[in-house]
This record gives C-alpha cells, sequence and structure tokens, in this order.
C-alpha cells in the first residue's frame, strides 16, 4: 500500500467537499475526476491509515493465576 498521511486525507475530503469538476490553478485549467472515483480513493487513504495504525502481528503477553 502507499504511504497516505492524515494531510493527504484532509485534501482529498476538501475537494470533494468543494464539488468542482475543474478549477484555474497558477493559469492551467485543472480537471478532477469523477466524484465515485474522488470517494473511491477517500475509502483507499482511510484503509490505508487504519491499516498503518495496526501492528503488524497481535501480541500477547503470557498471565497466569498461580503467581508463576
Amino acid at each position: 500500500m502507499a504511504n497516505y498521511t492524515e494531510a493527504d486525507l484532509v485534501k482529498i475530503k476538501a475537494m470533494i467537499a468543494g464539488g468542482l469538476t475543474q478549477a484555474m490553478i497558477a493559469g492551467e485549467m485543472v480537471q478532477y475526476r469523477p466524484l465515485a472515483e474522488m470517494q473511491k480513493i477517500q475509502r483507499l487513504i482511510e484503509a490505508d491509515l487504519v491499516a498503518a495504525a495496526k501492528p503488524a502481528f497481535p501480541v500477547r503477553y503470557a498471565s497466569t493465576d498461580r503467581g508463576l
């Protein structure tokens, strides 16, 4: 998976909320992807962030009731 950041998630959410399909940026016309594809990218970023937060494998520590 790619290494996304919280900033990437904030940016994609702002782009979706803006609802723009194209914009003039620095004198160049920029066209965004369709809404459905933007939402798919958002879910991908969210899944990547959740996966990065989890440990690679579960850690268990031994415990006993008899004082060992």
